[in-house]
């Protein structure tokens, strides 16, 4: 039996959300783990910890997403959803125009990410491809959380999407040194903040990217 409490979202770090909203990110919280049975969505470890560990982590970045010029929002390598259905529960209520385009190449996961988009009425776009194989992509956000390391993310801006403002990452306690090793190779501004679920890592907003020719 899972133990109820784990579901209890009091708190959404430095956020002021409706009952609604909370009882829908407790309801996602809920999902993953019944689904987690079935297929890898997130660590058996992290389980008892999703509200710190996922739910919270992701709802983080919602200051860098909250702003005039978003309208779409991409999450590469989504997995369970991560951060994008989080973002687009939170989003709901803030700005009728909000879209979320989520890309899992796993058949599993897609299917269970089109089912929380469903049950949470998300604007939203599922593709069941490999991001590495599609071109000519438009958004006004690309995001991601545990898919790949910040060169082959920043490859893949360059590589895949025709248009782009902002790149949103989660780097952990060598986050200024990545950033560091890709000023080598790229030339880009960034803002960041400091992790609320971990003291070691940061979040940043990548904007201007372009690849120096060396």
């Amino acid at each position: 039996m899972i133990d109820s409490d784990i579901y209890k979202l009091d708190k959404i770090t430095d956020l002021n959300v409706s009952r609604e909203t909370l009882k829908e990110l407790e309801d996602y919280s809920r999902a993953v783990i019944l689904k987690n049975k079935d297929i890898n969505l997130i660590s058996k470890s992290t389980e008892k910890s999703i509200k710190h560990r996922h739910i919270e982590d992701s709802a983080q970045t919602i200051e860098f997403i909250d702003k005039n010029d978003i309208k779409i929002c991409t999450d590469i390598g989504s997995g369970a959803g991560l951060p994008g259905i989080v973002l687009g529960i939170l989003m709901k209520p803030k700005k009728s125009v909000f879209k979320v385009v989520f890309y899992e190449k796993s058949h599993h996961k897609s299917i269970f990410i089109r089912d929380m988009t469903k049950k949470f009425n998300l604007d939203s776009e599922i593709r069941q491809k490999n991001i590495f194989n599609e071109k000519n992509l438009n958004t006004d956000v690309i995001i991601s959380r545990a898919f790949k390391p910040l060169p082959i993310i920043f490859q893949i801006a360059q590589n895949n999407f025709k248009n782009f403002k902002y790149i949103i990452l989660f780097l952990g306690k060598s986050g200024k040194k990545i950033l560091d090793d890709a000023h080598k190779s790229w030339t880009f501004d960034y803002e960041e903040k400091k992790s609320s679920t971990n003291q070691e890592s940061i979040i940043v907003k990548i904007s201007n990217l372009r690849k120096k020719n060396v």
